[in-house]
């Protein structure tokens, strides 16, 4: 009984700290910024150390499903309720947002110190991570979507803080459209899948769909492609990436707190509907193309770019579309240790970009290939890729039983090889081979370790893919090995490659193809931005 309430009024505590301190009016806020930002640091610190608490408590326990208000809806689609839905997937983002969110809280105080608007900024701060949190701890569909949508607003004021700049205010509005498309998308789905199973709890819906068997009704075909819509808006996928590459007008404690929580929203969406789309091969291979041609069209992209928060952004749309694929191949505990590790890595990067350009200037050795060093490259693909596969039979992994974790590790290998490549053209001696070659072993190892850490943590949290036939879908695993193994050689080639064809395609990659020129032209004709 204890546990019964201790784990539900924890999982409530962090989201309504927030909640309370973004209560207070802008006008109040600006007149006592310091007082504002306090309480913003203060509740995000006494969230992240309840998330804590709620995590020890819970240690991977079953399942917790807790209601506090239930209204039934009209239609027998289901009721509305505010309630909880705590497992795995649960505990593990609420303590990475909070935390995230705490860190930037505490930047943004001496960042934006003096600023006439600091208060107003700490008050949509502070709803901005109580809409994510009451998103991630939801246990209805319909209380999910109403913090969809509320992050999306709120996220809009933090990106229209200076509403003097041009490009501030255009950026900001195609946010606004990709957001609408996606919050009516997720809002037909949600109708969808109430009409059809009758119910909107999380807890629910998990044990209806673990029991169906046979082939998915169409309206929850219909509901998964709107499922994957609605991820590939949030989540800036192609064609839809413009924006998130020109949000760099709003503070940069914006820019972390995007680019490192809610732009992973869209994979958060699909490993909680994981019950849903497991069993719809159509919407996973949608949404794995769509994962793949955005991180093929971001990684060269952002080869091109000489902004330090330019680059990271164009890395972040090709890793939200690494992710994507991720969970499109059915490899929901690897998206989410990717998830994990993103969050982190791309918060430190965004609020050490300052400081970035310093590390330019100081005097180290460069890297600098001389031509394409096709030998060595095929040379370091085949140590790191057999290394991979060694290291995939010692965790008892096969291409038979796990095609999609194999190619996974593939993909590590790729990047590994390129490591290596470089290691080796700076030093090429056998000491320093050896060195590398052990650096790259102990990879290797931590990425299949994480991952079967992630995978037993997320055992009953996420449900596994139903069907894997079809011709295409059996494709799409080698299609996959073989884009990243493109991608390599590109990236070689715009390396190292000295010629005019080199020099024409780097003209056009970094405008980014010109694709988001075209989506803002349409955009404008149809919903013309503020002036």
């Amino acid at each position: 009984m204890r546990s019964t309430i201790f784990i539900p009024a924890f999982v409530l505590f962090a989201p309504t700290l927030l909640w309370l301190a973004g209560l207070m009016p802008a006008g109040l806020a600006n007149i006592r910024p310091r007082l504002m930002a306090w309480m913003n640091v203060s509740a995000a610190w006494l969230t992240f150390t309840g998330a804590v608490a709620m995590a020890i408590g819970y240690f991977f326990n079953p399942v917790h499903a807790w209601v506090l208000y239930s209204t039934p809806l009209p239609g027998d689609i289901g009721r509305f309720s505010i309630g909880t839905y705590v497992n795995s997937v649960t505990i593990i983002m609420l303590l990475l947002v909070s935390f995230v969110g705490a860190i930037v809280s505490r930047y943004a105080r001496n960042y934006l110190d003096g600023d006439p608007n600091q208060g107003r900024f700490h008050k949509w701060l502070s709803l901005t991570l109580a809409s994510i949190l009451t998103l991630i701890v939801s246990g209805n569909l319909l209380m999910f979507s109403l913090a969809w949508i509320a992050t999306s607003h709120c996220l809009h004021e933090l990106l229209m803080f200076y509403r003097e700049r041009p490009a501030a205010v255009l950026s900001a509005h195609k946010k606004f459209i990709a957001s609408r498309i996606g919050d009516a998308s997720l809002l037909m789905a949600i109708f969808l899948i109430g009409s059809t199973l009758h119910t909107l709890e999380f807890n629910e819906i998990f044990a209806r769909m673990a029991a169906m068997t046979g082939p998915l009704p169409l309206s929850l075909e219909a509901a998964s492609l709107l499922v994957v819509l609605s991820a590939g808006l949030k989540s800036a996928q192609f064609p839809f990436h413009g924006w998130l590459i020109q949000v760099m007008e709003a503070p940069t404690p914006v820019s972390a707190l995007l680019h490192a929580g809610i732009v992973n929203a869209g994979a958060f969406l699909v490993i909680r509907m994981s019950p849903i789309m497991s069993h719809s091969v159509t919407a996973l291979t949608v949404l794995a193309i769509v994962g793949l041609l955005t991180l093929a069209l971001a990684s060269l992209v952002m080869l091109t770019q000489t902004s330090i928060k330019v680059s990271l952004a164009w890395s972040t749309t090709a890793q939200m579309g690494f992710m994507l694929l991720e969970c499109g191949l059915g490899l929901y505990s690897l998206a989410m240790l990717h998830l994990v590790a993103h969050s982190l890595y791309k918060a430190h990067a965004f609020l050490a970009s300052g400081s970035g350009v310093d590390g330019f200037r100081a005097p180290i050795i460069r890297y600098e290939p001389k031509g394409f060093q096709a030998g060595q490259l095929l040379a370091s693909l085949v140590i790191s890729s057999a290394m991979a596969l060694a290291m995939a039979a010692a965790f008892g992994l096969s291409w038979q039983q796990q095609p999609a974790l194999i190619a996974a590790g593939i993909i590590v290998a790729i990047a590994v090889g390129q490591l290596m490549l470089q290691s080796t053209s700076l030093h090429f001696n056998a000491t320093a081979l050896l060195r590398v070659i052990g650096l790259s072993a102990i990879v290797l190892l931590a990425y299949f370790t994480l991952h079967e850490l992630f995978d037993r943590a997320l055992a009953g949290s996420v449900l596994p893919l139903q069907h894997n036939a079809g011709a295409f879908r059996s494709a799409l695993v080698p299609l996959t090995i073989a884009a990243f193994a493109g991608l390599m050689l590109m990236q070689q080639y715009i390396k190292a490659s000295s010629s005019s064809l080199r020099e024409r395609l780097y003209l056009h990659l970094y405008n980014g193809l010109y694709i988001d020129v075209y989506i803002t032209r349409l955009l404008q004709r149809l919903w013309p931005a503020p002036v």
